[in-house]
């Protein structure tokens, strides 16, 4: 059997300590690459993400805007036949539909024992931007108007632009409610006249468009109609309630008439602009 003198002892440990701490060293940096590299990518994940969080945001932002401009343009050009205005729609990451088919309206007066009838009954249309993902759309909220299907004159206005739940994300929605107005013009006879106005933006005459990207659009008004309906009454009457059922909203608004106790005669007149949107071709 070999025998080993104590330095030769001494001598072979060393050795193989030297050699396990030649081992260890490669191995803890090899650690400490990867975990470096991990606390890396993670870092990079969460920036990565953040920048999208921020890019989606301005996208929404700026689709909002653009809505807003289209709701700007069919103001400025209704009720005035033959005005034209044109935009263009940025690219958001979204889809814009227009839906000239969509939105049913019906109008309906009522009043005293002999006034209930329906003036007005037809589609109106709407416009629809289908919005990219994002974390905070704000569904619910109003970015002009509130969520009443009809307003009177004081102040009220026709449009309603909101963000609404959509099929796979949020949508921003604009479409048009009536708007009620009424005076007293005088006496017919011996009757007091009244004239009740309903104001209506129709964009059932626009263009079906459903598109990504960058849209330049068209926006004009091609015609204004009057439709009078006139009611006699023979005994006195306070008021007149106009009804309003827009798809699945509904809602009222109440006028005052001035009668005596002959009765009063009241000239319902829907005036409707009729605006078409349409893709502007240069």
């Amino acid at each position: 059997m070999r025998r080993y003198s104590c330095k030769s002892l001494f001598l072979l440990v060393l050795r193989v300590f030297k050699s396990k701490k030649a081992l260890a060293l490669p191995a803890t940096f090899l650690i400490l690459f990867v975990s470096t590299l991990g606390l890396i990518s993670v870092t990079y994940y969460f920036a990565v993400e953040k920048v999208n969080a921020r890019s989606q945001s301005l996208k929404v932002s700026t689709a909002k805007q653009d809505f807003l401009a289209v709701d700007d343009c069919v103001l400025a050009v209704a009720w005035q036949p033959g005005s034209v205005r044109t935009l263009e729609l940025g690219d958001s990451g979204g889809k814009l539909c227009v839906e000239p088919s969509r939105g049913t309206l019906f109008i309906r007066v009522t009043g005293g024992q002999d006034i209930n009838q329906t003036v007005f009954a037809q589609t109106v249309g709407y416009v629809v931007y289908q919005l990219p993902y994002s974390e905070s759309p704000d569904t619910g909220l109003y970015l002009k108007g509130d969520s009443r299907s009809i307003v009177n004159q004081s102040g009220s206005l026709l449009s309603q632009v909101s963000i609404q739940h959509g099929v796979e994300h949020p949508e921003l929605l604009l479409r048009y409610r009536p708007l009620v107005s009424s005076i007293a013009s005088g006496a017919g006879g011996s009757l007091p006249v009244n004239v009740v106005r309903i104001y209506v933006v129709n964009l059932n005459s626009s263009e079906n468009i459903a598109l990504y990207g960058r849209i330049p659009l068209k926006i004009s008004c091609y015609s204004n109609k009057i439709i009078t309906t006139t009611y006699t009454v023979s005994y006195k009457l306070t008021c007149l309630t106009v009804n309003s059922f827009l798809d699945e909203s509904s809602g009222q608004v109440t006028v005052p008439i001035s009668s005596s106790e002959g009765g009063a005669v009241i000239n319902v007149e829907v005036v409707e602009s009729n605006v078409k949107i349409e893709r502007c071709l240069r």
